[in-house]
């Protein structure tokens, strides 16, 4: 029997109540954080996606057997998933996302990341940006899920090809209007219509500059309750008998988080227990807050998602799921939207303000303009929801503000979720059709693009122009480039004293390119714990040994070599390959 690396959750539960009950409240803060990363790992290897699966491991088809013209633009590839979007509900879709989820058998793909490619299908083959944003695999599949921005014209379809299975593939580099700045989830990002920058203390949406002509930049100043001013307030509650607010901007720094950034989104998740102004004097574990924002190259809005739950039993003097505050008086003019979709103009009436569903403000003049699109706002275990949130041009001390109340002096039963997902538009909202504009853009957003797995139309079968492969990912550039891999398979990390895999089989190395003779590796290491690659080198074994460097200068064909280093992506356990998974015991 192997012997035990690591201890289960259940066992640090036991050694936590054990510290605790002996009064060892170091040994029981040790034991807690290192609970949380044992869950850390858990939830690597055992998250799924909320999504269908688009496309699965059964419905694959080979490129061999593609159109001639097709099979040579897809040199390189091995496989193919077949996918057509439909547009049914009457609207033209620009640069719409879309979120697909795929299957893919472990021996057809080495590594998502360098090999997915997506292709527009539109008089030929038509290569577009795209992302993959999560990837959990098993001994048998690959489970990635992959975002792309699509254009379908209204009643119509748009097919599209998602190609796998290219040992030779490098890390696509696509062009966008998305730039991102920044570390960790203290980002700035940009695109052609807005700048947002998130705080770097907690997170939260702190600014945000139009790239319209006045160059509007909304903003919250004053001292706020003594946390940094942001324009997005939410998620907070407050408590049993009225005494304090707990919120998500009270963090000194998020408790959880994780990042994806690439060339079609930007996506920003935080999540855990919101902190009272004495904390941690009082630290409920009551209600759990999960919230993501995501950001697209593009697009003139952006999307925040998230979750309130109840873990227990909870009374509740008031609750926000959704409050922006602005400082000054950018705007002078209120907009709403009712249950049907419709936009409506000027005061709320007071029979419609407990039934909201999207509100927002812009200025007669200049016609900037910020609307929030309320898409989904629901509750599990709690019927009495509400959708208030009436904007007030005339916030004491600020400007502007709205906030949405889904529940107020409330006993809430373990279980109770609060649910939302809104999108923000932060452009201009022209004298004529502004109004049309938001109710079309909220229509869009309401009835998503249907994405069936098909195959692909044959009277659109015509010749693509170029080829998917660029210049070192081709079958003919593979023969230096394969030699440089094996290389790298020759170099270990030494601290795993036993281990035979090496950096590759444990997915070390992101990235080979090879120009003109220069091989480029790019290289992570497991957790920032160690930041030094260096010491990567071969096994003795009665010889010198040698590092990356080294070891690949040696491939014949092969004049230099450039180690780069980084931390975006993270490393974790779905870059492991199947030989070193097991060689781990994992």
């Amino acid at each position: 029997m192997p012997p035990k690396r690591t201890d289960t959750i259940a066992e640090k539960i036991s050694l936590l109540e054990k510290a605790y009950k002996n009064d060892r409240q170091d040994l029981a803060m040790s034991l807690a954080a290192s609970l949380k990363e044992t869950l850390t790992f858990e939830e690597q290897s055992k998250r799924s996606s909320q999504l269908p699966v688009h496309a699965a491991v059964d419905e694959i088809s080979s490129v061999k057997d593609l159109p001639g013209e097709w099979k040579d633009w897809a040199k390189g590839w091995s496989y193919y998933h077949s996918l057509t979007l439909f547009e049914t509900v009457g609207a033209k879709r620009e640069q719409e996302p879309v979120h697909l989820r795929v299957t893919i058998a472990a021996e057809q793909m080495n590594n998502p990341w360098r090999e997915i490619r997506v292709a527009r299908v539109n008089k030929g083959l038509e290569e577009i940006p795209s992302q993959v944003l999560d990837h959990v695999r098993n001994e048998q599949e690959h489970y990635v899920e992959l975002a792309f921005l699509a254009d379908v014209e209204m009643h119509d379809s748009s097919s599209y090809l998602v190609f796998y299975g290219n040992p030779n593939a490098e890390l696509p580099s696509y062009v966008t209007d998305l730039e991102v700045s920044g570390e960790g989830y203290g980002l700035e990002i940009e695109n052609k219509y807005f700048k947002a920058r998130l705080s770097e203390q907690m997170g939260q949406l702190e600014r945000m500059t139009y790239k319209r002509e006045h160059g509007l930049e909304l903003y919250a100043g004053g001292k706020g309750h003594g946390e940094p001013p942001t324009i997005d307030w939410a998620n907070d509650y407050v408590d049993e008998g009225h005494f304090q607010k707990i919120r998500m901007r009270n963090w000194a720094e998020c408790p959880n988080w994780t990042v994806n950034r690439g060339p079609v989104c930007v996506q920003v998740r935080r999540w855990g227990f919101p902190h009272g102004p004495v904390h941690p004097l009082f630290t409920p574990s009551r209600i759990h807050m999960d919230q993501t924002y995501t950001f697209y190259a593009n697009l003139p809005h952006f999307f925040k998602e998230g979750e309130m739950e109840a873990v227990k039993d909870v009374s509740i003097s008031a609750m926000r799921d959704d409050e922006w505050v602005f400082s000054g008086y950018s705007f002078d003019e209120v907009l709403w939207i009712d249950r049907a979709g419709i936009v409506h103009e000027g005061k709320v009436p007071k029979d419609q303000t407990k039934d909201l569903w999207g509100v927002g403000f812009y200025n007669h003049d200049s016609r900037d303009a910020l609307v929030a699109l309320w898409l989904e706002h629901d509750a599990k275990g709690f019927p009495e929801i509400q959708h208030g949130g009436t904007p007030n041009l005339h916030y004491h001390g600020h400007g502007q503000i709205w906030a949405r109340y889904p529940a107020n002096k409330a006993d809430l039963k373990a279980g109770t979720v609060f649910h939302q997902r809104n999108a923000y538009l932060a452009t201009d909202y022209p004298a004529e059709g502004g109004r049309n504009k938001v109710a079309q853009l909220r229509h869009q957003l309401v009835n998503p693009l249907e994405v069936r797995s098909e195959d692909i139309p044959v009277g659109k079968k015509t010749k693509p122009a170029g080829s998917l492969a660029r210049s070192g990912e081709t079958q003919e550039a593979g023969v230096v480039k394969a030699a440089v891999w094996k290389a790298l398979g020759e170099v270990r990390d030494n601290q795993l004293y036993k281990l035979k895999s090496s950096i590759v089989e444990l997915g070390y190395v992101y990235d080979v390119r090879v120009e003109d003779g220069v091989a480029y590796v790019l290289v992570t290491m497991p957790h920032r714990g160690r930041p030094v690659y260096e010491f990567l080198v071969t096994q003795g074994g009665g010889r010198v040994e040698e590092g990356i460097q080294e070891q690949v200068q040696k491939v014949k064909g092969i004049r230099s070599v450039v180690v780069d280093f980084t931390w975006e992506p993270g490393w974790d356990v779905n870059r492991v390959s199947v030989k070193g998974r097991q060689e781990l015991g994992i």
